[in-house]
């Protein structure tokens, strides 16, 4: 699931399910912002409410608290996947440009260099840098392109501002949503030791 639907569908609950968290506030991204109960009374006679109507508020409560907390594990991931692009994309960019830089110098001697077979497997070649003039990109899901040098540096350098846009807009949503879970907690807390007293005051003396 995206994470677009994701809070999409979350925000629906929220207006459908219990009206006290009807809320307009959100992030930058949408994910809504989670009330404070301060009260518990303004949600609940103590006078006239049931087990029943605590106890669903309490279940709202939790399903609330395990929402944000699935949307934060979401978010993780998000964040951990674009974080490992980074280095990759970097590494690829900076060799890019190191080629254009060659073939841009009155050298014909061959470029030596080392090639990753795989994690632990490197193989020598030699580049004819002169005679150079597109380079082979892999893109993801087993697609590889061929780009010339300029095209090259371009994608990359876009792809590179990208994944550290969305590394620092992940790290925005996770520290949203620890906030959102802290409140959804103290909520919950609140609601549990406020229906202890409740409960405490209609025992017979």
């Amino acid at each position: 699931m995206r994470f677009e639907t994701l809070v999409f569908s979350f925000r629906s609950a929220l207006l459908t399910i219990f009206p006290f968290y009807r809320t307009e506030q959100t992030n930058p991204r949408g994910i809504p912002q989670a009330k404070f109960i301060d009260r518990v009374e303004s949600l609940l006679n103590p006078s006239t409410c049931t087990n029943e109507d605590v106890d669903h508020l309490l279940k709202e409560c939790q399903t609330r608290l395990q929402q944000y907390k699935f949307m934060e594990e979401n978010k993780r991931l998000a964040l951990n996947g674009n974080k490992s692009k980074i280095p990759n994309i970097t590494k690829t960019l900076e060799m890019v440009q190191y080629l254009k830089e060659r073939k841009g110098e009155d050298d014909d001697e061959p470029l030596q260099t080392n090639y990753e077979l795989n994690e632990t497997l490197y193989s020598k070649a030699e580049i004819d840098v002169q005679n150079l003039n597109n380079v082979y990109l892999w893109l993801g899901a087993d697609v590889m392109m061929e780009y010339p040098l300029d095209e090259a540096i371009e994608l990359l350098t876009t792809r590179l501002a990208l994944a550290k846009e969305a590394v620092k807009i992940a790290e925005e949503d996770l520290e949203f949503l620890r906030e959102q879970i802290t409140t959804m907690e103290v909520n919950t807390a609140r609601v549990y030791n406020w229906d202890i007293t409740r409960r405490k005051g209609l025992a017979p003396k």
